[in-house]
């Protein structure tokens, strides 16, 4: 693949472009930020001396969390079986740390501390602390002295424990890592003297699950291994591994019983790569393979001090005066596993938070906070402006009052009050404007969210039992406004199951999927069984080339197919409509076996035995079956291809490998003479091996860039692979342009479908009745072809029972077998013409490339006897040599591997989990840009893009690397061909574009002195690229590009200065939210770093499942998380918190104007008693139960329209716009409220006008309307847990006024609430006359705005602007709309189809969709594109229920319709086509 991407980097390193031109392109481009304003370097600055005075006196002085001074000469640590005092720490000057770990974020010491300051960072509880705190002063508060401040301690207590509980969480699941099992050398006798009886008691309860950890005597010795735990671990302790036993803590290898002191180590969990790595026992520790020579080699390790730099290591050992570096290879890190070795024993060198692994963890997270909160503060403050201006507002009233009226009142006389007192009493009386309980109610909608998410089967796994699980619930409304995805890759989009799925040879390609038929065959899909017929056939390949075979007999078993030909069971995931080989391996076989002599025949033959002889994999025998152990999954795959095509490896050792020939007895011995080991810096691996026939065979695998120059017809390779890639850039040319036409959305994407809309404005001047059209041409407003990974006609072939060839010839009719028609390719001449060859195969290799699969080249030769001879003198004194022993072995390995001939190639899939790539194509369709963060090689992660789809095949990839040069001549670079390509496709879209990095370059970026101004460059570039995809790249170099990125301001830059109505308008964008997504323990840091952490129940165990913010069992269900849970959650936590403040702004408005009636001096309107329940009993149902169960839009149009997210990213839910016409409308409904009541009601009283009965007849209206509106009139979907909230409220509310009748006692009080109820302004109609007066006031008017409202916007209207209002066509089209004269698809269309605006389906209201939700046809078609990539998910359908549903759909589609009928479908959508 890497011969044919695209990258700037590989053609031209550095550039000769000053930084002046290149800074000039960005700001034509319009990709860099202005400069920063005065004003944002004083807040840095302040924000800089902040955290100086919080680093130096909380960190530092009182929780003593100081950084440490680096050691003089690195840690000292001696080589002892055990140590009677612990090692010191010379930078600390006591103990080494102990080997615990923690991932909470608080502490019994720092938990309340913390706590605290977060809850009084909220700006609505520090509000209520600043009113709360003044009004416990005796005489200030007309509401009494603690009816603030003791709610508000209550409600911030629940929060605090609330937190604490879900920290005690994390800390049981810390004390589970750190209790695990580990076997260290003690000796006999000892008592660990930190054991108390606490750790023996969880020693014993995990020694019932591990049997791991036990204590073993060793014969002769006076030690022993001593069972203990994790956190007892030492610095200096001997410890002993098992096979598969996760390593504790960082160690030194002195003992492997691998071949040559050697251990294999998996780092998966470390830095997600799936090779094995090869550590070895270093020469100096060689007599260390006894405990008696641990007790005897006193060696001395001096060691560098802790880093998380996880690509090097640096120390050196001495042992008797000898010293030797320690490097990488000798060293194994914490979260290692052990394969493929049976034991090996290590001396602990770092433990606890100073290991490689936790170094690279984020190791104290800080609590996250919802970004919607950040607009809740906003609004928070203008209604502190709001509460100043009436308590402003209403004392001057007063002052105006006390001089017109006060003073000339007798019985006012000397009973004025200051006039401090009487704003500090209206600013405590209107304060509960911000609602006390906006956080309280708030948590408890998100405990009803999360309840929702946790019980959703949609995103139940039944596979692994595996249910979503919401661990963090403040932050939920995050999941609705998500920019960016940061993905890992092993574990979380792949499966790490490589598969061995094509091969080129000779110029032809070959598809392998036995193990598809054999899965196929396990869940009982195939048709029929297939008789076997075993014959033998000779496979001869004779040489007729020199770089051929031997002549060798070779007997084969083979069985026969079934011969009917059906198509290929597999798709690529990358480019699932890509056309497969007609001709699988099978069929090779076959051909193989009818021309044994064909020159094909020999060179596939010679291909196939490559794939078995060139890798290191060891063969096992288990229960009768051979198992392989091997160094990288790559390997095994090729291995077992090797089985299934007929050479099984039954035995290998450092010197020789056997091959069994399947289906026969026979077996053929190959010696290794010599294995040059695969490298980073190599990239291919070769072996040397002696046939049977005593000739020396080379054979070399890697990836075609290395390969391709040292073939032995190089140069007419390279002029091939030229001409292959140019014939490729041209077809991707014209792809890339008949891209560009095609329809895009608002954000540049492609479109989940296309829809033309026609407004039905014509009546039909027929007679109403049954509609005499056929029942064919009733027209179906969607019709989507369904995606599915095979069609349902298409049948499985018959199953092969074994994995060998399969034939059905008799072995006597074997001579003259006819070939059939499909081999009649393999007879053309160009089949051993190399020109022809290289083009093809290279061809094959980007088209493998292109489906995301990983693809090597093979090549070999023969050598002579002193050839190799020469050669092996040379490899011997690299293999000896002391000094640069590894460059030395490259080089000798380059000597040898020249002049090869092209054998083949192979494509090996990394086998995605299910649904990745229509997950990956979801998310992007909403607006979500995704990156995929790994410590895999570079080509390796390419593939897997291309696979899961985040590459397109026309994709623009950059490549940016370090090594090849200056990083910020490479960026300039890259800006120039956007440029080039955008000022010469001036119509056109932007084309797909991915930036692909290493740690390295990374790393790079942070030094200025050699890359210049790179690191401003690519963090002003990285927002106009679709993907990044990171590769090698460690678990904090992942965090702190999710930090970059989040901290990265992603607004677009606009010169043109704004109105102020503009503003209000077109708010401000909050900033695009961060997600990160893995599965295993070198992802922690990355969740932490993010808004929000999704953590996946894979294969590197449930370390991020339990620590991220929400768990899921496959990639595929984070789409369902975002876009159905993201934009519910979203759109429920927004409505809630307009509804919050528009009822407490609609409540408190009457009191207000009623100031006027009182002289400003205070009284309420309202009864206390109704107003101190108020918001718990009467308005709180109405915003928490729409908060939980509201849905605007059902789940499967959210998952078929993606689009629909951006929504939630343009801040839809909740902006100033939002905001202010709520408030609006509250004002506006208080002033209706108050004024019906206080006119209509006091003008015609009969029995009772008194301030109580006011007060109750607006304080009823208040909470009738309040119910209607949240729960009846502006909730969409309607349950009947909202209309049993509405009748619990309505009841309730007049269970209240009969409690209140009874329960004040008789007296003069200004409320004459005694009795009211029954006897004075219950009985009277006048109250009730005004009461229905003024609720079916504000209903009629709310229900004819929302009426009017949604008929614009389903004719196209309501986005007008006002200019459009002010020509005469549009209201010549409403008027010829109003008479009805319009021909079916006339009237207002431009309204549709002009301004560009509406024209996308993310710009569409939400009340149009929901009209079209109600159309059954329209809803079938969004079911069944919502279950693309998730079939098989969800509860099993009731087979009673599908052939009901089944009924009615044809009741439906045979039921005439009437004309009626149709003029009441006002959206007909004529046509949709799914964008591909």
């Amino acid at each position: 693949m890497s011969s044919f991407t695209t990258s700037t980097a590989e053609e031209g390193g550095t550039s000769d472009i000053s930084l002046e031109k290149g800074i000039n392109t960005f700001s034509k481009a319009g990709i860099l930020r202005k400069t920063s304003s005065s004003a944002t370097t004083v807040t840095r600055t302040i924000k800089a001396s902040t955290q100086q005075l919080y680093q130096r006196y909380i960190l530092e002085l009182i929780f003593q969390e100081k950084e440490l001074p680096p050691s003089k000469d690195g840690r000292h640590i001696p080589l002892r079986p055990h140590h009677d005092k612990p090692l010191i720490d010379e930078r600390r000057g006591s103990a080494y740390i102990p080997n615990t770990i923690r991932t909470s974020r608080y502490t019994v010491y720092d938990f309340l501390p913390k706590q605290l300051f977060f809850q009084f960072s909220r700006l609505a509880n520090f509000y209520f602390l600043c009113v709360g705190v003044p009004q416990t002063i005796p005489g200030v508060s007309t509401t009494g002295n603690f009816t603030t401040i003791l709610p508000l301690l209550f409600f911030v207590l629940l929060t605090v424990v609330k937190e604490g509980y879900d920290d005690w969480k994390r800390h049981r699941l810390d004390k589970v890592e750190n209790a695990r099992s580990a076997t260290v050398l003690r000796p006999i006798g000892h008592v660990d003297s930190r054991q108390d009886w606490r750790t023996g008691f969880a020693l014993r309860r995990t020694k019932e699950k591990d049997t791991v950890a036990v204590d073993e005597i060793i014969p002769g010795s006076e030690y022993k291994w001593h069972a203990t735990q994790w956190k007892d671990l030492k610095v200096g302790d001997v410890i002993k591994l098992s096979r598969d036993e996760d390593v504790p803590a960082d160690i030194v290898l002195l003992y492997a019983d691998g071949e040559n002191g050697m251990a294999y180590i998996e780092t998966m969990a470390l830095d997600g790569e799936t090779n094995l790595k090869n550590k070895q026992v270093s020469k100096a520790l060689q007599r260390c393979n006894t405990i008696q020579g641990i007790a005897n080699c006193q060696a001395e390790f001096v060691v560098e001090d802790p880093n998380p730099d996880l690509y090097r290591f640096d120390g050196r050992v001495t042992v008797d005066g000898e010293t030797l570096p320690l490097t990488l290879n000798e060293v194994v890190y914490r979260g290692c596993t052990l394969r493929n070795t049976t034991c090996a024993i290590g001396m602990v060198l770092n433990t606890g938070e100073e290991c490689k692994l936790r170094r690279n963890a984020d190791r104290h997270p800080k609590a996250k906070k919802p970004a919607m909160e950040k607009i809740a503060n906003k609004i928070v403050i203008s209604l502190v402006v709001v509460v100043i201006s009436l308590s402003v507002g209403c004392s001057m009233g007063y002052l105006i009052w006390k001089d017109a009226y006060e003073h000339k009142a007798w019985y006012l006389r000397d009973l004025g009050v200051e006039f401090q007192n009487i704003i500090i009493g209206f600013f405590i009386q209107f304060n509960n404007i911000i609602p006390l309980a906006l956080y309280v109610s708030l948590e408890i909608v998100k405990l009803g969210q999360m309840w929702m998410l946790n019980s959703d089967l949609e995103m139940y796994d039944k596979v692994s039992d595996t249910p979503a699980k919401c661990n963090t619930n403040t932050i939920l409304e995050n999941l609705g406004q998500i920019g960016y995805v940061f993905s890992d890759k092993t574990g979380t989009l792949t499966e790490n199951v490589m598969k061995f799925r094509k091969m080129s040879i000779a110029g032809t390609t070959w598809l392998h999927e036995m193990d598809i038929l054999k899965e196929q065959e396990e869940l009982g899909l195939t048709q029929t069984k297939t008789k076997e017929k075993e014959m033998k056939v000779m496979l001869e390949p004779t040489p007729e080339y020199d770089n051929s075979l031997t002549k060798t007999t070779t007997v084969v078993s083979i069985r026969s197919p079934n011969p009917r030909r059906s198509s290929s069971q597999w798709r690529s995931t990358g480019r699932p409509d890509h056309v497969q080989p007609e001709v699988t391996t099978e069929d090779l076989l076959q051909y193989i076996r009818l021309r044994p002599n064909a020159p094909f025949s020999r060179r596939a033959v010679q291909f196939i035995l490559a794939i078995a002889l060139c890798n290191t994999c060891l063969p096992e025998v288990r229960e009768g079956e051979i198992e392989f152990q091997a160094a990288s999954p790559d390997e095994l795959a090729l291995v077992k291809a090797a089985q299934d095509l007929g050479f099984l490896v039954v035995q290998r050792s450092s010197h020789a490998v056997t091959l069994r020939i399947d289906g026969t007895e026979m077996e053929r011995a190959y010696q290794i003479l010599d294995v040059i080991e695969f490298s980073s810096k190599r990239k291919r691996m070769s072996i040397i091996v002696r046939c049977p026939d005593d000739r020396i065979w080379l054979i070399t695998k890697g990836a075609d860039s290395v390969i391709l120059p040292r073939l032995r017809m190089a140069q007419l390779a390279k002029q091939k692979a030229n001409e292959v890639r140019k014939s490729l850039e041209a077809e991707h040319e014209m792809q890339r342009r008949s891209e560009a036409r095609e329809p895009r959305n608002s954000f540049g994407g492609r479109p989940s479908l296309t829809i033309r809309r026609s407004i039905n404005l014509a009546r039909q001047n027929s007679i109403a009745g049954p509609s005499k059209r056929p029942v064919n041409s009733r027209s179906k407003s969607f019709e989507v072809g369904r995606m599915s990974l095979s069609a349902p006609e298409d049948r499985l072939r018959p199953h092969i029972t074994v994995s060998t060839a399969s034939y059905d010839v008799p072995y006597e009719e074997a001579g003259m077998a006819s070939v059939p028609d499909r081999f009649a390719f393999l007879d053309d001449p160009s089949v051993c013409d190399e020109g022809a060859i290289f083009t093809r195969c290279f061809k094959h290799i980007d088209d493998f490339a292109t489906e995301g699969l990983r693809t090597l080249l093979f090549a070999g030769r023969f050598l002579s006897e002193s050839e190799y001879k020469t050669w092996k003198k040379l490899y011997h004194d690299a293999e000896t040599s002391l000094v640069d022993r590894q460059e030395r072995i490259e080089a000798a390995g380059e000597v040898v591997e020249q002049t090869l001939d092209l054998i083949g190639a192979t494509a090996i899939e990394d086998k995605l989990q299910k649904g990745v790539p229509e997950t990956i194509e979801r998310l992007r369709r909403a607006n979500i840009k995704i990156w995929m963060l790994t410590g895999d090689k570079r080509e390796t992660a390419i593939n897997i893009a291309h696979s899961a789809r985040l590459c397109h095949p026309t994709s623009d990839i950059y490549i940016l690397d370090a090594a090849k040069g200056n990083l910020e001549g490479q960026l300039i670079d890259i800006v120039d061909e956007l440029n080039i390509r955008a000022e010469t496709m001036h119509s056109a879209i932007p084309n797909h574009t991915v930036v692909v990095i290493d740690g390295n370059s990374l790393a790079a970026l942070d030094e200025p002195e050699t890359h210049g101004n790179a690191k401003e460059l690519f963090y002003s570039l990285i927002p106009t690229i679709d993907s990044v995809i990171c590769c090698r790249a460690s678990p904090a170099q992942k965090a702190l590009l999710v930090t970059a990125i989040r901290n990265h301001s992603h607004q677009p830059i606009n010169t043109k200065k704004k109105s102020f109505f503009s503003y209000l308008v077109t708010p401000k964008r909050t900033q695009p939210l961060t997600l990160a997504i893995g599965d295993g323990a070198n992802d922690l840091a990355m969740l932490s770093a993010a808004h929000v952490g999704v953590g996946i129940s894979g294969r590197e165990g449930l370390q991020a499942a339990r620590v991220a913010d929400y768990a899921v069992a496959q990639f595929r269900f984070l789409s369902r998380l975002l876009l159905v849970h993201g934009r519910w959650n979203y759109a429920r936590t927004a409505k809630f918190i307009v509804a919050t403040f528009w009822k407490e702004m609609f409540f408190y408005l009457p009191t207000e104007l009623y100031q006027r009636y009182t002289g400003y001096t205070g009284t309420s309107l309202y009864e206390s008693w109704s107003l101190t329940v108020l918001n718990t009993l009467f308005t709180s149902l109405c915003v928490i139960v729409p908060g939980v169960w509201e849905q605007d839009l059902s789940a499967e149009t959210l998952m078929a329209v993606p689009e629909l997210y951006v929504w939630g990213q343009r801040d839809g839910g909740l902006n100033l716009r939002k905001y202010l016409g709520w408030v609006v409308a509250a004002v506006a409904q208080g002033v209706v409220v108050w004024w019906v009541c206080w006119g209509l009601y006091s003008g015609i009283a009969v029995k009772d006008n008194g301030l109580f009965a006011v007060g109750n007849l607006v304080f009823t209206v208040a909470i009738v309307w309040t119910n209607v509106k949240l729960l009846i009139i502006d909730t969409h979907h309607k349950t009947g847990i909202i209309l049993g909230a509405f009748g619990i409220t309505f009841a309730g509310w007049w269970v209240w006024q009969i409690f209140l009748a009874g329960a004040y006692a008789p007296g003069v009080w200004p409320y004459a609430v005694r009795g009211g109820f029954f006897s004075s302004f219950g009985p009277d109609p006048a109250w009730w006359v005004a009461l229905f007066a003024a609720v079916g006031l504000l209903t009629a008017v709310e229900l004819g705005y929302k009426s009017i409202k949604r008929n614009m916007i389903i004719s196209g209207l309501w986005r007008l602007g006002w200019r459009k209002w002010m020509q005469w066509e549009t209201w010549k089209g409403l008027l010829a709309l109003g008479r009805g004269g319009a021909a079916r698809g006339a009237g207002p269309m431009w309204a549709w189809d002009e301004g560009g605006e509406g024209r996308n389906v993310e710009e569409w209201d939400v009340e149009l969709w929901q009209a079209l939700e109600r159309e059954q046809t329209v809803r079938d078609t969004l079911k069944g594109m919502s279950r693309v990539g998730h079939e098989g998910d969800g509860p099993e359908p009731d087979e009673e229920t599908f052939e009901e549903e089944v009924d009615k759909e044809k009741d439906r589609e045979e039921s005439p319709v009437t004309d009626c009928e149709r003029q009441e479908r006002s959206v007909v959508v004529e046509s949709v086509q799914t964008a591909k």
